[in-house]
């Protein structure tokens, strides 16, 4: 715009003026209106309002109800006039609930109204509370609800936990309208108390606009009940078998401790009803844990330990005779416990050669010659020595074992021996020389023939004898044949009877 045409229209009207003639008219307008607010409870609030060329009446409405341009009915409101200004700020002291209004400014002569202006009382909630505080009691590994409620905030609370001064988070919060502005808050915290969580501190702190920083809280105190804790120790740690030994069981518990009882491989040790049993440790304890169980009002703690004890050898499962067929296989059995660990040995009875280092030994496809006995030995280093022996018996064929030359003297009394091994013993027994043939219950024998039999104690080992009176020149001449059959089949000897003189030794059998 030129300058020319500021001068034909002359100045600009300020804002809110109008021309009448040739003078200009200044109307009334807010140079300042209310604005929005919040104010904690209690606390002075001022809501602007400033109205430009006015000098009329000017009043506030609260909720559209108008409180007059003195409101002398509400005692805590005032208008702070300063007219010559235009200011008439509405002021209210000690802020209550029923303030929360809308406000508006109203320049009644000019038809003017403010904007509404929303005023927000804020209240601190109340005293929270934690059900149960200040101590609640609980049961260890039974999961648990804290709750805590805080009421009669505006806005609502928020919650918040404390573990012994450390936040903890899994909270669960809910709110519930208290009237038409204020809120009750309640959070539920779960948790799983535990046997050491006596003494542990959880706590509630409740915060809104009103009192954001430090809020209200309360703190819970848990005492947690739980079956005793327990720790069973031993002294020394390794005995020799007949050493005293110290058991020393150490216990806590909420509450308290009502009794002991120890027990050795599951059974009760009578009479031992303290925290500390002292007894002697034999090989049993290695094996045979000793228990010490403590009780109190919510249940009981079993522990157990078992003893480092140094013995040996203990014969634990005993070898048992076996008799098995020829050519079958076998195993011989035997067991023994000792403490530092044990070195096995099998051996047959007469050798030194090692058949085995196990607890069995296995003889595949015995023969007779494998029958006889066997040693089972353990050695445990720097504690001693132990021994056993079982006999293995091969059922087979008779075995023959006389000498195959005998002796006798010219007119005196000779015998011819046949010793027979035989397991199972044998069925028949038959003698054959010159023509003679001699089996028992048939026929007989020649005058001067006597067979006689007897049962060795040894095994079925069985001895038959056949009796010459006045040996002859003859009997010298003849060979003699010892067979025996039993159900494995024959066995069979040829001997020979030679003479000698009465001044030799005769051998015997």
């Amino acid at each position: 715009m030129s300058a020319g045409g500021l001068g034909k229209r002359g100045r600009e009207r300020p804002s809110g003026s109008e021309r009448r003639g040739p003078e200009v008219v200044w109307t009334a307008r807010f140079s300042q209106e209310p604005a929005d607010q919040s104010v904690v409870l209690g606390q002075r609030v001022v809501l602007s309002c400033v109205v430009f060329n006015y000098s009329g009446i000017v009043q506030w409405t609260k909720d559209g109800l108008a409180l007059g341009e003195d409101p002398r009915a509400w005692p805590r409101y005032r208008v702070l006039r300063q007219v010559e200004v235009g200011q008439y700020n509405l002021e209210i002291t000690s802020a209550e609930l029923s303030d929360d209004s809308l406000y508006e400014c109203q320049a009644t002569e000019a038809a003017l109204r403010s904007r509404r202006a929303k005023l927000t009382v804020l209240i601190p909630p109340d005293e929270t509370v934690i059900d149960g505080s200040p101590e609640i009691l609980l049961t260890a590994g039974v999961p648990h609800n804290l709750s805590c409620v805080s009421r009669g905030a505006k806005p609502a609370s928020v919650i918040e936990w404390l573990k012994d001064d450390m936040p903890v988070e899994g909270a669960v919060s809910t709110t519930v309208l208290h009237d038409r502005k204020r809120v009750t808050t309640r959070s539920f915290l779960p948790i799983l108390p535990m046997d050491t969580d006596t003494g542990r501190n959880y706590t509630c702190v409740a915060t809104n606009m009103a009192l954001p920083a430090k809020g209200k809280r309360t703190t819970v105190t848990l005492n947690v009940h739980h079956p005793p804790i327990v720790t069973l120790s031993i002294e020394p740690r390794s005995v020799l078998e007949g050493e005293r030994v110290t058991f020393t069981c150490q216990a806590t518990a909420n509450p308290p401790i009502m009794g002991y009882k120890w027990a050795k491989g599951g059974v009760i040790l009578q009479g031992a009803r303290e925290s500390v049993f002292v007894t002697k440790a034999d090989h049993s304890f290695f094996t045979e844990p000793v228990s010490c169980q403590v009780f109190n009002a919510i249940g009981s703690t079993n522990v157990s330990i078992l003893v480092d004890v140094h013995f040996g050898p203990y014969l634990v499962v005993e070898p048992k005779p076996e008799t098995v067929d020829l050519d079958s296989d076998v195993t011989l059995n035997c067991k023994w416990s000792g403490n530092p660990p044990l070195t096995l040995t099998w051996t047959k009875k007469g050798s030194n050669m090692v058949l085995s280092n196990s607890n069995q030994l296995y003889l595949k496809s015995v023969s007779q010659a494998d029958a006889g006995q066997y040693v089972c030995k353990a050695i445990v280093p720097r504690i001693g020595v132990g021994e056993t022996e079982v006999t293995l018996t091969v059922n087979g064929p008779p075995i023959i074992s006389s000498e195959p030359v005998q002796y006798a003297v010219r007119g005196e009394r000779g015998e011819v021996k046949c010793y027979i091994a035989s397991t199972p013993p044998p069925d028949k027994i038959v003698w054959a020389w010159k023509e003679n043939v001699w089996e028992k219950e048939k026929g007989t024998l020649p005058e001067r023939y006597t067979v006689e039999q007897s049962k060795l104690s040894q095994g079925g080992a069985v001895l038959s004898t056949l009796t010459i009176n006045n040996v002859m020149e003859s009997d010298f001449l003849s060979t003699y044949n010892c067979t025996a059959w039993n159900a494995f089949g024959p066995g069979t000897m040829i001997i020979t009877l030679e003479e000698t003189g009465t001044h030799m030794h005769v051998p015997s059998n």
